[in-house]
Order: structure tokens, then sequence, then C-alpha cells
């Protein structure tokens, strides 16, 4: 037995040996930015991407290959296109050139490449899309229908406060929450059925029975007077041969959000309405067309409230059991009524959906008093709450979620607008499981009424159970982060939970009181969330809505879409340069995240427009508008800024538009403009520098943390002036007890300023504690996710996005992954980990557009260890943190003996050296 088993071994042996290995695969291919998706498309707006491997370190692409077919046998050999070998090392959007694309068809597609030695990979695995409905006619005579038209003269767009005289009188009316069916019959075998369908605000389809897909709150929220999203969905699998019913259940979303209960705005699109297209191909090559019609039969559904804002109920005791099968008796319901169409031109949704991301069981339960309990799921989230309840039939169960309890242990919505609950009637007929379809909200805790556990004796309905279900946007998660520092490794998951509860069909401020896309986050946030997130179809998505938002005058509003002018109440909270500078930014953020330029082109007639706005606005370069360093710590309420003078912020942002504005211009090849946004770029800087600095101290204004840290970041400080500015801003931060004082725009450019300028230390000292606002602060005060004011008040928000900007840190700091000036999209990385006090290690990881960064690095008493992934067709620099003698050890075998490390020469004494792709491990003995 011994010398089979050794036999064995060598046959192993010499057979792992003789593999042979890897020059180069496709890992992953992608097309217009969708990789876990069948997307939803306009035909022949195509853009193939795909990320490469290779057991070879140095490995990079030199030529590529396209086949696309319209069904999986067609793309063998491409029998719609075939690019044939195209000699390019291009792996990013990679431009579809084949012959125009049908509407409404599913097409097939698939890559492979040539590295530089020549040597061919395998095809990728074969990926789909689907082309959406071009123009009016692909809908084949779908009409709008609803349950009910809303009177022209009760319509209210934009809408207003839910509060005060403004709201008087004001869409008080609850809106039927209604069910659509359509009995239909096959005739034959199909081949593929896809169903085309928009429901405002967001709509739940079916099919014999079953829910079509597994998304949430769809399609996406837009500006209805623009854009209306409609999807697409392969139901193939639903269809049976003869009898079938096609069901749909519409709800109010920011479509239509009436007075009742707590409602940060009302707003009156119209009721509830519908459109779709079922089409239907057969075996036999005929085809036919399911729509949208007066034919189809409609009632009000079980939901008998729902609202954005306010929750939602359910009566169960209505409900229709088999209304959405084939066998159902529609004869009660009443006709579909033809509806008014939206103003806006229907679009393919080309946003990641939002979905049930996480699930949550209770950790704990208290009881209250007879018919109340809270319970307790340990972490704040965005979502809503799936409940199994057994009970007498009209019984109601009420469920109110929040954020923070009372002092007597009561659900509290203080922070987080009230009253929001679910509610329940039971039917009686055992165990009845609900969620809701139309609401959701933020909440750790949920205070259930009129029902008990099934430990409690009583005579109240019996919970069976109860679960918290995280909803947020499904795009693809990017980082990872984890170091030797606990109160860090805290942080992390505290910002990282904001985030989550955050990305939504647009990047929300919070998932309660408001949902609302204040934009200035999208940017000053950006860099955080994008290393946890692929942001890509988001911000699409986003700078769409900010064309559609954007007023005659050039400006773009704060929040996007603009559901409500905040404009009655102080014109700072429409029109804001911060926020409003995200129509400028984010192009350029895409640009260098994701390599597209395309979208600089699409958004410049915007961005002109926008700056042309504030060049009107500028007194001698200089703006003097806006809400300025928001939620900073000062002697009063957070809110308005109130260290440094609103002028400043605005003025420095200001100047960032315009040398963006000039850098777009050149990649756009417009090189009049370009000169033109150089020469405003230099006015601004030197208006600001003559309005702000003061020689004689060395400061900008008030020489608060964010009057240091912005013109430091930005570059508007003066060479020669940069170590005094540099040494008043440690000072002013020592000052401050090395406490943050910086708010939702100032901390994003003091990260920024001290890691630029390496001060990461400081950063360490200021956030390495929990004994001033901050972070540690509010993670002592048993936050579990990141709170709207430094000091986690609790008449704010305790699940808040804007002041998560130590992120970036975590991974361009002590992870230390940056890309060179001139870098796009990752293509050339620069790895300069920071090593701050006792830290003894960090693992840090991102994955890229062309594939896996990572940065893991050790330190111990005399040595420091390194090692390193870079992702095919990419190249780094890497810079040792310390000074001291260093070894390099590639981890994989280069082809053709390439040279894969070069070492430069040292700066500052620290070693530097330029590697190509693959692993490598550097051991630096430091210098004592």
């Amino acid at each position: 037995m011994k010398i089979i088993c050794h036999l064995l071994f060598i046959a192993l042996f010499v057979f792992s040996c003789s593999s042979p290995k890897i020059n180069i695969q496709v890992s992953e291919s992608s097309v217009n930015g969708f990789s876990t998706e069948v997307p939803l498309l306009d035909a022949n707006q195509l853009r193939f991407s795909w990320k490469l491997t290779s057991d070879f370190g140095g490995t990079s692409q030199s030529a590529w290959q396209i086949v696309v077919g319209d069904s999986s046998e067609g793309a063998q050999n491409g029998n719609v296109w075939n690019s044939g070998k195209v000699e390019s090392a291009q792996s990013l959007l990679v431009s579809y050139a084949g012959p125009e694309l049908k509407s409404a068809t599913r097409y097939y597609w698939r890559v492979k490449v040539w590295d530089e030695q020549g040597n061919e990979s395998e095809w990728s695995k074969l990926s789909a899309f689907q082309t959406g409905l071009r123009d009016s006619a692909d809908w084949a005579g779908a009409q709008w229908i609803g349950y009910e038209q809303l009177p022209s003269d009760k319509r209210l767009v934009c809408g207003v406060t839910g509060y005060g005289d403004l709201s008087l009188d004001k869409v008080e009316q609850r809106a039927v929450v209604p069910m659509f069916r359509k009995a239909f019959q096959t005739k034959s075998k199909l081949t593929s059925a896809t169903l085309y369908i928009s429901g405002l605000g967001q709509y739940e389809a079916s099919l014999n029975g079953q829910k079509i897909g597994n998304d949430f709150l769809t399609p996406g929220w837009t500006e209805y007077d623009k854009t209306v999203f409609y999807n697409a969905y392969d139901v193939t699998k639903l269809v049976t041969t003869g009898d079938n019913a096609l069901g749909v259940l519409v709800g109010n979303g920011f479509h239509y959000n009436n007075r009742e209960r707590y409602r940060k705005l009302i707003i009156a699109y119209g009721f509830p309405r519908m459109i779709c297209r079922l089409q239907l191909n057969y075996a036999d090559g005929t085809s036919e067309s399911l729509v949208s019609d007066e034919s189809w039969r409609t009632t009000p559904s079980a939901i008998t409230y729902s609202g954005i804002f306010g929750g939602e109920d359910y009566d169960a005791q209505l409900e229709q059991p088999g209304w959405n099968t084939a066998a159902f008796d529609d004869s009660a319901w009443k006709q579909a009524v033809n509806v008014e169409a939206p103003a806006g031109q229907l679009k393919a949704d080309m946003n990641y959906p939002v979905r049930v991301m996480e699930q949550f069981d209770p950790v704990s339960v208290k009881q209250l008093n007879d018919s109340s309990f809270v319970y307790d799921f340990g972490q704040n989230v965005s979502g809503i709450v799936a409940v199994k309840l057994k009970g007498e039939k009209g019984k109601r169960v009420k469920l109110i979620p929040g954020e923070a309890l009372r002092e007597d242990g009561s659900v509290s919505q203080r922070g987080s607008g009230g009253p929001y609950y679910f509610s329940y009637t039971l039917k009686g007929d055992g165990g009845e499981s609900w969620q809701p379809q139309f609401s959701y909200v933020g909440f750790r805790y949920v205070q259930v009424e009129n029902a008990r556990p099934d430990s409690v004796q009583s005579a109240l309905p019996v919970l069976l159970s109860i679960r918290s279900l995280h909803t947020r946007n499904a795009m693809p998660a990017t980082g990872t982060f984890e170091c030797s520092n606990p109160l860090f490794n805290q942080i992390f998951t505290l910002i990282n939970w904001g985030i989550k509860s955050n990305l939504q069909s647009v990047m929300t401020d919070c998932p309660t009181r408001e949902k609302l896309g204040w934009i200035e986050q999208t940017h000053l946030m950006g860099t955080s969330v994008h290393f946890n997130f692929n942001l890509y179809k988001l911000y699409e998505k986003l700078l769409a809505d900010m064309q559609d938002a954007q007023t005659e005058k050039g400006l773009v509003p704060n929040i996007v879409p603009e559901y409500i002018n905040f404009e009655y109440y102080d014109a700072a909270f429409r029109g804001s340069p911060e926020w409003g500078s995200a129509s400028i930014i984010l192009p350029w953020l895409i640009y260098k995240w994701y390599g597209d330029a395309d979208i600089m082109a699409e958004t410049w007639p915007m961005m002109l427009h926008y700056m042309s706005y504030l060049e009107s606005k500028a007194d001698n370069n200089i703006l003097s508008h806006g809400l300025g360093d928001w939620y900073d710590v000062g002697p009063g309420e957070p809110g308005y800024a109130q260290l440094t003078p609103v002028p400043l912020v605005a003025t420095a942002t200001y100047f960032y538009d315009a040398q963006l504005m000039a850098k777009v211009a050149s990649r756009l090849g417009n090189d009049d403009e370009a000169k033109h946004f150089e020469d405003l770029a230099e006015r601004i800087r030197e208006s600001f520098n003559s309005e702000f600095y003061k020689p004689d101290l060395a400061i900008y204004a008030t020489g608060s943390q964010t009057s240091l840290a912005m013109p430091l970041s930005l570059g508007l400080v003066d060479e020669e002036n940069q170590p005094k500015v540099l040494h008043n801003l440690i000072k002013q931060i020592e000052a401050d007890g090395k406490a943050i004082t910086a708010g939702d725009v100032g901390f994003h450019y003091l990260v920024d300023a001290l890691t630029r300028f390496g001060k990461s230390e400081l950063l360490y000292e200021m956030n390495n504690r929990d004994d001033v606002p901050g972070y540690g602060y509010q993670l002592k005060t048993g936050a579990t996710s990141l709170a709207e004011s430094w000091q986690a008040l609790p008449s704010k928000s305790l699940n808040h996005l804007m002041l998560g900007h130590l992120m970036e840190w975590f991974y361009q700091g002590l992870g230390g992954i940056r890309q060179t000036e001139n870098s796009v999209a990752y293509e050339s990385i620069v790895i300069q980990p920071e090593v701050v006090k006792d830290l003894t290690y960090a693992n840090v990881s991102f994955d890229s557009p062309y594939g896996k960064i990572v940065s893991n690095w050790q330190k111990k008493d005399d040595s420091f260890i390194l090692r390193v992934e870079i992702p095919v067709n990419t190249t780094a620099k890497i810079i040792m943190p310390f000074e001291g003698d260093i070894q390099t050890r590639a981890l994989q075998s280069s082809d053709q003996n390439k040279e894969l490390i070069t070492l430069l020469d040292k700066q500052d004494g620290k070693p530097r050296c330029e590697i190509q792709s693959g692993g490598y491990e550097f051991e630096l003995k430091i210098k004592q």
C-alpha cells in the first residue's frame, strides 16, 4: 500500500510540474460597465471591457478579438460581428463596431486576447446583453394605464414641504395602490419571452403567480417630467403553453406622496400608473406582443397605505389569492383606465437595481408592556422588515422602526422623522408572512405593538419571526481593509455602513427623514466610496439626473432629482457651489477612475452652462454664496458653517472647477476653451489669495482647519508659502486638541492635505481616540453606522454618508494605493503605504478596472515587509516608508526572462522601484 501511495504521489507531482502555465486569460468581462448582470442597453451604444490574469509576471495584452452573435451558437463565430484580431493593448471600453443591432433582442458575446509574446488566450465565458426599445414604435402600441387619473388641478411638481402653510390643502388624498392583470394564451413552444415594463412610482410584476426578478423599488428614481426608466426581464421559464396571466402591483414612491404621517415633502406627479410590453417569440419563427391597454383589469390591492416617507399598511383580509394566475376570475374587477403618459422620455434603466443584500436576526428583545416589545437587530441599516405572524383575523400589528431608543427603551424617531411605521392586519389562516414592498427606512430597532414573542403567553397575535432586510444598490463591492488597530477596523465598518445604507438608485444623505440626493457627497465622499463599491453605473445615472435638473440659468440644484425646492427657506439650500459643482467634478472622476472619456463629452454642455452660471455669480472672481463647511464643529448646534467663511469654501471650489474645466476641455480637444479656463483658474487664484491670505500670519481667513486645508489640497497656496501654511495648519489642529473641527466639505480636504504632505501621523492621532467628537466618539455612544454629526446627536440622523472621508486614507494612506498623476483607471499605480505609530500591519485590496490591486504590509522591530499584487496590463511604482536596504522578490516567473523589477534612486533615503504586473514581496531592513 505504501508503494502504491508513493507511486501515486510521484505521478501527481510529475503531472503538476508538466501542467502548462497560463500565459494570459480573460478572468472577467463586462459590457457598458456591467459584469454581474444581463444588462438592458440602448442599441449600438456598446463598449466592452475585460480583466486579465496570467501565471507570468510582466504580462500585457497586445491584441484582442471580440465576437457577437444573436444566439449562443451564433456567438461561436460572431454571426453579428467578428472584429477579427485587433492589434491593441486596450482592454477597457472597446466600442462595438458592427452592424446596427435590433431593438428588443438578446445578444451574446465573448473575447480572447494575445499577450506581448503573441500567445493566445482561450475565449472568455459567454456573456449576454439585452437591447432595449429604441423609440415609441417599439412599444407596439402599449399604453399607460392606471386605476384612476389624477385630476390636473391636484398635480404638484416640484414638491413642497410637508409641514406649514406651503402644504395647506395639498395632496391630502391617499392614492390607491392598484393591482393590474391580463390573462393571455400562448399557441406553441416559446424560444424566448421578454417583459419590458415601467411602473410609477415603483412596481412589482409577476407571471403565473411567481414574482419576476428580485429587485426592490424598481424602476430607479428620476425626475419623471424628464426621464422615466423601464426594465426588461427574461420570463421565458415562467410562461407556459396555453393559459397564462401577467400581474403588476404599482406603488407610490416619489411619484406621489400625500400629507399623511411623516413627510419630508409632498408631491404629486400622478396616481400609480404602468406600461408594459411582453414580447413572445415562438419556435416556428413567429412572434407576438402583449401590451398594456384598456383591456387589462384592475382593483385596489391589500396595501391600503404606502408612503416613501411614512411607511406601509397591509390588510391581508383584502388579499385575492391567485389574482396573478390564469385561473383567477377577475369579473369583479374594473377595466383599467388609459391615463396621461408621464412627460418624461422612456429610457432603459441602466443602473444596478436595489435589492435585499443582507439579513439580520434580532440580537435581543425587550418587553415594554403587555402589548409592546422592542427588537434590537444589532446593526443600523437601510431596509425593511420581514415578519411571520399567527393570530386572529382582523387583528392589526404595528411595527415602528427606529435608529435610537428613548430612556424607557421604546423606539425614538426624533432624528429620523416620524411617525413612520408598518402595519399588518391578519387574515387569520395560520402562519402569515409579509414584508413591505414600496417603502424603506433606516433602522436598528423595531417596536412591535399588539403582537408577542412565542415565549410570552397572552391573547395577542404571535410574532413567529422577524428579520431586518438590508436593501441597497446591488453594485459590485471593490475593496477590503484590515489593520492591527481594532478601532480603525471598527471605524472602517462604521463608515461602510453609512455608505451601504445610502447607495440606492441615487446616493442619498440618509435612509430616514430625507432619502434625497444631496449631490456634494458624490464628489466629497466619492474617493472613499469608490474604493469600496463600483460607482460607474450609479454616477452615469446621477449625471443624467443633473442634466435633467439643470435650470435655464445653468444652476444645478443641491438635490438631484429635485423633488423639492428648498429655496423658499434659504437660497443656499438650492444653489450652493460645493453641491452643484458635482456636475463638473463627477465627469472627471469617472474618467480618472474608470477610463470613460465619452462621459466628459456627453456632459460638456452641462458643465459649460454651470460654469457660466458661477461666473455670473462671481464678484471679482469671488463667490460669496452657499452652505460652506456644513456641519463643522463650533460653539453652536451643527448646521451652517461656524468656523470658516462661506466665500472661502465657495471660491476654493470655484477654482477647482475652473482647473477641471481646463483639463476636460484639453482632453476633448477644445484648446480655446482650455485656455479660457486656465486663465480663469489663475484669476481666481490671485483673487482668492488677495481676499483671504494673511501674509503676516501665513493663514487664510480665520485659520480654521478647513480654511487652511482647502487651499493646500487644491493648490491655491503659492509654492513658497506652502511650508508656512502647512505649519500653521498643524498648529491649528494642535490648538484644537487634535480634535476634528472640519465639517462636510472641509474634512475631505483636510484628509487629502495631511496625506499629500506626509502628515499621516497627525491623522492617526486625530482619529485614534474616542474622547472628542469623531469616529471613536460615535462608536463609544453605541453607533453602528456613521452619524450625521460628529457628536452623534440623537436629534440628527444616525445613518449618514457625509463625514466618512477617513475611508480614503485607509486605502490611499495606510494601504498606499494611488494612481500616478497622469494615470487613468489605475493603469499606472503607486504603492506608497503610510506606516503610523504602533500599527504593525495593514491588509488592503482594491478591485480596479484592470483587476485587483493588493497592498499588504507588516512592520517588525527591524524590518518592513510589503507584499503587492499588480494587475495584468498595468505597472506600478513602489515607494517604501523607511530608509534602509531592500530585498525584492517576484512571486511569479517572467516569460522570456523579462526584467520585472527596476530599482530607482532612493527618495529621501527611502528605496523606490518600478515593477511590472504580477505578485511581489519586498523586505526592507530598517535603518536604525
